[in-house]
């Protein structure tokens, strides 16, 4: 089933313009995003094919199935409850049925945890990508080596440092463990290349370093310590990083660091939108779709505020939130029976009165 479908069959019952345009925060460039309602043919419903929303390839344009539509509103997700408090000027189609479905029976203390917890989730967003932008890593993976240190004198130096100072060539290397001490080796030397030791490191992908079978006979040249979870943590934040660069938009990307202030201005947006919209909603029950600071939220979008300056906004907006929370009158959860009722109501309705 496709959109067309939906709408050759008249099957949409909510249709509105949503995102930024919704937020009054959109410009010049702003997409148009659609959100919306329908209702599945009866016989599809009853069949097994049950589809809970239908998307364009952008996801620019998305419809819920009713049945989706209200259990995403039991939950208090954002996006829904924003759906369901459209501006008037934004509503482009509003079965009467719609009307039956009100914000009162889904509204709850729930939207601190939706609101507030997804806004906590950018700001987590915002100090990963501050960190990225302000420490890029290189592009050549740095091998094993380069995380092996030497005991010296009443310290440590690199390994590389070790090597060049007594003229040696890690191939010529040889490790043995040093039980009870996890993660140290005793370095020996092959003078006359006559030991066949394996080396320090053989593949520069390797993820450890090697051992070699060593004669008795042989002194000791040093100890090595290789800190293998500093090396585990740098991979995980090499892989992290390079798949940022892969899958980041780059026109965002470069707005961020044209304003210079190293963090998503468009997440941080949000992230006050959803901030702002928690302590309304607990503390007066309304969800307000349009932002009424409109020039607050998109100066933040320009990069006009420093980052720290902004997290602490966003911390003391959090306590506010808590705050509200305690002191809100919503009901602790929605009745789901009063729910269920309701959306079979709406369906008997639809299929009986509307679509045959």
């Amino acid at each position: 089933m496709t959109i067309q479908d939906l709408k050759d069959n008249k099957l949409i019952v909510l249709e509105c313009i949503s995102g930024s345009k919704a937020y009054g925060l959109d410009l010049p460039s702003s997409d148009t995003d659609i959100k919306g309602v329908f209702v599945l043919p009866q016989d599809m419903f009853y069949g097994l094919d049950y589809i809970p929303q239908i998307a364009d390839e952008k996801n620019d344009t998305v419809y819920y199935e009713l049945g989706r539509f209200i259990d995403l509103l039991k939950k208090n997700n954002p996006n829904i409850l924003e759906l369901l408090a459209s501006p008037f000027d934004k509503t482009l189609i509003k079965h009467p049925l719609i009307n039956k479905i009100t914000l009162d029976l889904f509204l709850s203390k729930k939207c601190k945890d939706t609101f507030g917890g997804y806004a906590f989730t950018q700001v987590k967003k915002a100090r990963g990508l501050n960190k990225k932008i302000v420490n890029p890593i290189d592009k050549k993976k740095k091998t094993v080596l380069e995380f092996c240190y030497v005991l010296y004198e009443q310290g440590s130096i690199s390994l590389s440092k070790w090597l060049t100072k007594n003229a040696y060539k890690q191939a010529y290397c040889g490790l043995v463990n040093i039980p009870h001490a996890k993660d140290v080796f005793a370095i020996f030397y092959d003078t006359n290349h006559q030991y066949n030791y394996k080396g320090i490191l053989k593949k520069e992908n390797a993820t450890s370093v090697l051992l070699s079978s060593i004669p008795k006979s042989e002194k000791v040249e040093a100890y090595l310590y290789f800190n293998s979870n500093g090396y585990i943590k740098y991979c995980k934040e090499y892989a992290a990083y390079w798949k940022w660069v892969e899958d980041r938009n780059e026109t965002r990307y470069q707005n961020n660091i044209d304003h210079g202030k190293n963090y998503d201005s468009k997440n941080m947006m949000h992230t006050f939108r959803l901030l702002d919209m928690a302590i309304e909603i607990l503390s007066t029950g309304k969800v307000i779709v349009k932002r009424p600071n409109r020039d607050e939220l998109l100066s933040i979008r320009k990069g006009e505020w420093h980052y720290d300056e902004l997290i602490t906004m966003a911390e003391q907006k959090m306590r506010e939130v808590e705050q509200a929370h305690l002191t809100s009158t919503l009901q602790e959860a929605p009745d789901e029976g009063r729910i269920e009722k309701l959306l079979v109501s709406l369906r008997k309705e639809f299929y009986t009165k509307f679509h045959f």
